[in-house]
């Protein structure tokens, strides 16, 4: 299967934080972040294997060797998100890898991790996609749990456990900036939806480990830094973020709630994917968005498949106590 990798160029966000498109599915749907400070880096987010090359072309261009990286961090062991890591340490010879302490031992051996990810895509999507998990000496690995601290370069960065999305998830507070990198923990926000320069934010309820309750305590600990802006890998930086914190907590409400209320039903799957595209429908509307309802769902159409897995898998292990 052949795969033709594009990438948006590179963003300067300001604070020394650039914004890397990852090239996975299409171009801006998800991002990896490169922090400089004082001529020491660290990526945020490694996209997958296939993304390892265009990074390594970002730092060259920013004149920083590959010995000057000292951390990739990544916020939690979805493929996406995580998925090249390996690879991208085997290129980055003095370089920590940071994940949450659910997640480590996944990356240094990321069997489990490829074997679900092929029983959920099939062999030759994984491929495609994916390529190979690369695993991470444990040597090399750190752990971050809630509250661990380190410095780039003298930059601290703070690590705030934010399960919900995923039970290996965490947040970073970069206080420079004012700014944390989320993750999936803000949701989903792409440029194409942006109305009049105001971003649009839905929840990402990928399966297995959404816990919607979970989740708004994490948002919690986040809204109590006050924080600027919120650097999403899907995708890129948003700010206005007490107007989005609102539209996630209520989105959350809304998934969680049809999640319920299709609980049961003959073909769950199709009662659940309707009722989210019948919801995106009305909050791209809500949001100015002039789109059609085919147009929504076919630029939706991962998300939609996605969250719809994961609301089952909700029902599947969490429906009968709720």
């Amino acid at each position: 299967m052949n795969r033709i990798p594009q990438h948006l160029p590179p963003a300067d966000l300001g604070h020394g934080i650039w914004r890397i498109d990852a090239g996975l599915h299409k171009p801006g749907m998800v991002a990896c972040y490169l922090m400089e400070q004082q001529g020491r880096a660290a990526i945020i987010d490694s996209g997958t294997w296939h993304t390892v090359p265009h990074v390594l072309e970002v730092l060259e261009a920013h004149g920083l060797a590959k010995e000057t990286v000292d951390f990739v961090i990544v916020t939690h062991i979805h493929l996406d998100h995580a998925g090249g890591a390996g690879a991208l340490m085997q290129q980055l010879p003095n370089a920590k890898l940071v994940v949450h302490p659910f997640g480590a031992k996944h990356m240094v051996d990321p069997s489990r991790i490829s074997d679900a990810a092929i029983a959920v895509y099939g062999k030759d999507q994984f491929v495609h996609d994916y390529h190979e998990i690369v695993p991470v000496d444990a040597e090399r690995v750190v752990e971050a749990p809630d509250g661990h601290r380190l410095a780039l370069n003298g930059r601290e960065l703070q690590f705030i456990d934010t399960p919900g999305h995923a039970g290996h998830h965490f947040c970073i507070w970069d206080a420079k900036s004012r700014g944390f990198f989320t993750g999936d923990t803000f949701g989903l926000s792409y440029r194409e939806t942006d109305v009049d320069g105001r971003a649009m934010v839905i929840p990402t309820t990928t399966p297995v480990q959404f816990k919607p309750d979970v989740w708004q305590q994490s948002l919690d600990k986040l809204e109590a830094f006050s924080p600027e802006v919120m650097y999403l890998t899907h995708f890129s930086a948003v700010r206005d973020v007490p107007r989005l914190m609102a539209s996630l907590r209520e989105g959350l409400r809304d998934h969680h709630r049809l999640a319920q209320e299709t609980l049961g039903h003959e073909n769950a799957f199709y009662a659940i994917r309707q009722g989210l595209l019948d919801w995106l429908v009305g909050h791209c509307s809500a949001h100015g968005l002039d789109w059609t309802d085919s147009a929504i769902e076919e630029f939706f159409a991962v998300d939609l498949d996605l969250n719809t897995q994961g609301l089952v898998a909700w029902q599947a292990r969490y429906g009968a106590e709720s």
